[in-house]
This record gives C-alpha cells, structure tokens and sequence, in this order.
C-alpha cells in the first residue's frame, strides 16, 4: 500500500489564553465562523500549516496573532488531545498551548464582538474536547506555578510584591501567608527591583517595584 492511501487525520494547535480580570482567572474565547459548531465559544484553534510554520510553537504564536492580535504573552506547550471521536471530521490530534498575559495585553481587542472574555470556572460547554483542554491548562498553571514564577507571567512590566502575591493566590486558588511569600520569593532570585517606587492604599511608605529578570525561573521549593 502506498503512503497516499493511508487516511490522514486532522492536526490543529489550541491556545488557552489566561489572564486575570478583576480579582479572577479568565480564559480569552472566540466565537466559531464555520461549521462545526458553528456560532459557538470556542477556544482558540488552527491548522498546522505545513508549508508556513516551522515548528508547532510557530503555528502557535500564529494563531493567538491571527485568532486574537496577541503578540504579549508567554506561552508554553501543553499536551496533545486525539482520538477519532473528538472532532465530528475525523480523527484528530490537536496540540495544545496556554499563554499567559497581563491584561492591558488582551483589552485593545475585549471590543470585538467575536472574542469574549470568560472566568475558567464558568467557562464550561465548550465544543470538542475544549473543556478538557482549559482543565489541562488550569491544572499546569496551578501545579508548576507552585514552584515557578509563571503566575508572574499574569502581571504588567512592573509590579509591587503586594500585587505578586495577590495574583499568585488566584492563579494557585488558595491563601498563602504574606510574610512567607515576600520572604520566599525574594530569596529565589527571579526578581529585580526598578528602583521605582509606588504608594499603595493604606501603606506608609512608598512601595518598591519590580519585575522579572528573564525567562522562567523554577524553583526546587513551593513558594
């Protein structure tokens, strides 16, 4: 049998853009233009182009561009999802991704009307196997989050440890002592101060800013 006669199934990219919004964890949908389900809220998703992008992460930085205009992120694969059941086409394997961004970085595109943004916890009732996917990607923020700083991804250039420690209690879902955090975290060494200060509510004195030196740092310890 010649190579042509194989059936070939369908390979897509998903993107799970996170972001926080008043105080939550939300995921960046957008609606479907063409069937299947067509009209409904679905993550974010492509073909591989196999003549344009070089790798997987290509045609992932492609889709949140093309699907959504981000180009602030940090993004990271995730796992694949396949199975001839999963898309009523055929079968298919879709390579999944998570982003994380501030979210100065989504609002310039929260007006259109195709793109919604939506809390995780009430963001079930995707099509496919999208909810599984949001599952999955919840699951690796909160779990490599615990000893990393990608919940500092969630945050703008500059931030007080008040607001990390904040966003680290949304991305994680649960309450961590401030005094430890502050402590635990400037001794993992993936900080640096601006030398800027701000005054936050109820502080007496002038708030340092900082931000992080560079790529991800993983720490051998929970923060």
């Amino acid at each position: 049998m010649l190579e042509d006669d194989f059936p070939r199934p369908i390979l897509t990219v998903d993107c799970v853009p996170l972001t926080l919004y008043d105080g939550v964890l939300c995921v960046l949908r957008a609606v479907r233009e063409v069937d299947p389900f067509a009209g409904r809220q679905a993550l974010l998703g492509g073909y591989v182009r196999v003549d344009e992008d070089a790798d997987l992460d290509v045609t992932a930085r492609r889709v949140l561009v093309d699907k959504a205009g981000l180009t602030e992120h940090y993004a990271e694969q995730l796992a694949t999802f396949s199975g001839a059941d999963r898309d009523p086409r055929g079968w298919s394997a879709s390579v999944a991704y998570f982003s994380l961004s501030p979210y100065s970085a989504l609002e310039p595109v929260l007006e259109r009307e195709d793109l919604e943004l939506v809390p995780v916890d009430t963001a079930g009732g995707m099509p496919f196997d999208h909810d599984a996917i949001l599952a999955a990607a919840v699951g690796r923020l909160r779990g490599k989050g615990a000893y990393s700083d990608l919940p500092a991804r969630l945050l703008p250039a500059g931030f007080t440890l008040s607001e990390l420690h904040h966003t680290y209690q949304i991305a994680l879902g649960e309450q961590i002592n401030i005094d430890a955090f502050r402590r635990k975290v400037l001794e993992r060494g993936f900080l640096q101060d601006t030398g800027e200060t701000r005054q936050e509510g109820g502080a007496r004195r002038p708030t340092r800013i900082y931000r992080l030196k560079g790529a991800v740092s993983v720490f051998d310890r929970r923060v």
